[in-house]
């Protein structure tokens, strides 16, 4: 049990951790520097934090999908304030 909910925890975080970024990459041109930056600057955090946590190989498609997850939420938000 104690596994699931840090399994949780940690998916939740990769899903916050990308907002910011998926918020910030509308504003660069896809493709540029910038924009790639953004996209993978969360994941040496999430790979930290996974690591610390003692979890293994099979957790990182969570993390990816809330990593995903987060990106899309942070251009929706983005969108929707312009």
């Amino acid at each position: 049990m104690q596994v699931l909910i840090t399994i949780i925890g940690l998916v939740f975080l990769a899903f916050i951790v990308s907002i910011p970024c998926g918020y910030l990459r509308q504003n660069y041109k896809k493709y540029s520097f910038m924009w790639f930056l953004l996209l993978h600057l969360p994941i040496p955090f999430i790979v930290l934090l996974r690591v610390k946590a003692g979890l293994d190989l099979r957790v990182i498609p969570l993390t990816v999908c809330g990593s995903v997850a987060g990106q899309i939420v942070g251009r929706i938000i983005s969108n929707r304030r312009k």
